[in-house]
């Protein structure tokens, strides 16, 4: 098999009651919220699976989940968010890949032209970035580890993105910003029809 150098990072939890999704959970409940989780889940895996690069998933704890046979295994190492996908960049980079993407598992409108889009962004930019509804974003790529992107960020709040893009600004980097969609989150972000 070739050695692909497009690389493609999954952050993932396992999917437990209570243990996912716990913003949404507070106001439909546990069970309910795992269920939207879980579908959310599906909906990532499908859009991925339509994918040439490579693919790697980084779980929370348990190395394994049989939700992701097939796919590259990886652990999430570090405390904060930040830590954690720096980690799993640096990790991809270490093993050789060029062009290197990461995604959540929270964002029902991403499509594989979407990915792919990224992927031939990062041919002429040194950022790919996808900005979300919230202030956050649910995709970011690079074609070189910049450590600088994950440091000083206040995350899971607004101001995320508006932080990246100083950065990428600072260090007098090239972006290209992907549309904006929205990440479920809360119950308002959910798609009517999954309730």
């Amino acid at each position: 098999m070739t050695f692909n150098s497009q690389a493609l990072i999954i952050f993932a939890r396992k999917p437990e009651a209570g243990k996912v999704k716990t913003r949404l959970s507070a106001t439909i409940g546990n069970e309910k919220a795992l269920a939207i989780y879980i579908r959310l889940l599906e909906h990532t895996r499908h859009i991925v699976n339509e994918l040439s690069c490579e693919k790697y998933v980084f779980l929370t704890h348990e190395k394994h989940d049989d939700f992701w046979n097939g796919f590259n295994h990886e652990l999430q190492l570090g405390h904060s968010l930040g830590d954690r996908m720096s980690h799993a960049f640096a990790l991809l980079f270490k093993k050789g890949h060029k062009h290197v993407i990461i995604i959540g598992t929270d964002c029902p409108d991403i499509t594989p032209e979407i990915v792919e889009e990224a992927f031939r962004q990062l041919s002429s930019n040194d950022i790919v970035i996808g900005p979300a509804e919230d202030g956050g974003y649910y995709l970011l790529g690079m074609n070189r580890y910049h450590a600088t992107l994950f440091q000083d960020i206040q995350w899971s709040s607004e101001v995320v993105y508006n932080q990246t893009i100083e950065k990428i600004n600072d260090n007098n980097l090239s972006y290209y910003n992907l549309p904006e969609l929205s990440d479920v989150d809360e119950e308002k972000d959910v798609p009517k029809d999954w309730l």
